[in-house]
């Protein structure tokens, strides 16, 4: 019979960062700075589509209200583009009628 492993047999749990550290490199590194502004970019378009969805509005709705295109839109929600500031307050406060707090740490 096949013996399973169990914690019982010395297994470890791995936690998150341990897994990004071996999947990215350590915190600061190149590999998992751009793993991180990648994160943040799809957090952020992922964002933008939950508010377009409770405001009711389809993407090209939103691109012709913040003079953008429905393709950069979809962009932006599936994380594909870099987003300027200007970019984000247009499509969240003007587009969508959100307030923008952002806060450093």
């Amino acid at each position: 019979m096949k013996k399973i492993n169990t914690m019982e047999n010395n297994d470890s749990i791995t936690t998150f960062e341990q897994h990004l550290e071996k999947r990215y490199g350590e915190s600061g590194t190149e590999n998992r700075m751009v793993f991180e502004a990648k994160a943040k970019a799809f957090a952020i378009g992922e964002l933008i589509k939950n508010e377009r969805r409770l405001a009711e509005m389809t993407q090209e709705q939103l691109a012709e209200k913040t003079g953008t295109k429905k393709s950069f839109i979809s962009r932006i929600e599936n994380g594909k583009s870099d987003i300027q500031l200007s970019t984000l307050y247009r499509i969240l406060e003007i587009g969508l009628g959100k307030r923008i707090s952002l806060t450093i740490k």
